[in-house]
Order: C-alpha cells, then sequence, then structure tokens
C-alpha cells in the first residue's frame, strides 16, 4: 500500500519532524491540530471556543486538502488541557460535527499540550 503525503497551504506546518496528514489507501491519518494561524503560526483564542474553532478549521483545510469532509471523519481524538473544558469543547465541536454522521472520539486531560494550548485534535478519516 503506497503512503501519500498531504499538506494544505490553509492549516498550519508542523510545527516538528511530521506532516499534516498521511493517505494510506482510502484512510488519511491527521496528525494532532493546535490553534495555529497558517500565516502567522500564532495561537489563536485565549478561550476553549476560540481555540477549538481554529483547531478544527485548520483539520478542515488538511480534510479538504485529501479530498474529504467532516462527515467521513471516522474518529477524532481530542487532548484538554483541562477538563473543566469539556462543555465548551463540545458546544464548538458540534458545530462541525453534525449527525447522523458523528465520528467515534475519546476525549483526554493531558498534562501540557504544544505551545501550552488549551485543545489538540487529531483525525481518521475515509476517503471517498
Amino acid at each position: 500500500m503506497n503512503k501519500e503525503m498531504i499538506a494544505s497551504i490553509d492549516a498550519p506546518a508542523a510545527i516538528g519532524p511530521y506532516v499534516q496528514a498521511n493517505k494510506a489507501g482510502n484512510l488519511l491519518f491527521v496528525s494532532g491540530q493546535i490553534p495555529l494561524d497558517p500565516v502567522s503560526g500564532e495561537i489563536v483564542g485565549s478561550t476553549i471556543e476560540e481555540q477549538t474553532h481554529r483547531v478544527l478549521q485548520n483539520l478542515e483545510a488538511i480534510l479538504k486538502e485529501a479530498g474529504t469532509s467532516f462527515s467521513n471523519v471516522l474518529k477524532t481524538t481530542v487532548f484538554l488541557s483541562d477538563m473543566n473544558h469539556f462543555g465548551g469543547l463540545n458546544a464548538t465541536y458540534a458545530e462541525y460535527f453534525q449527525g447522523p454522521e458523528l465520528p467515534a472520539r475519546s476525549t483526554v486531560q493531558v498534562g501540557r499540550l504544544p505551545k501550552d494550548v488549551l485543545v489538540e485534535i487529531e483525525a481518521i478519516a475515509l476517503i471517498v
């Protein structure tokens, strides 16, 4: 099976030795996205809602570059700096992921995220 790197200019470049996403067959594996502006590389927002919007906009740009969309996301993993942000995350997340084609999801609190952001989201999507 061939692997193809996916990169969108509408999402921030990787801040380490990894790619935005890899396509393998009809699956897309998107690296964790944090709330960085794609142009400036600066953190966007100070609230969980603002940061989640930017993260999901970055994720959407990568999905689009690969020829897929939120409706084809199979699984997300959400990393929060504080589980007290769960409600704000869910409210914003629900604006992007609307039923009946919701993905499976895990949400975990972690000790620290890159650049001390509040949220990071990675995804696995189907390319149809």
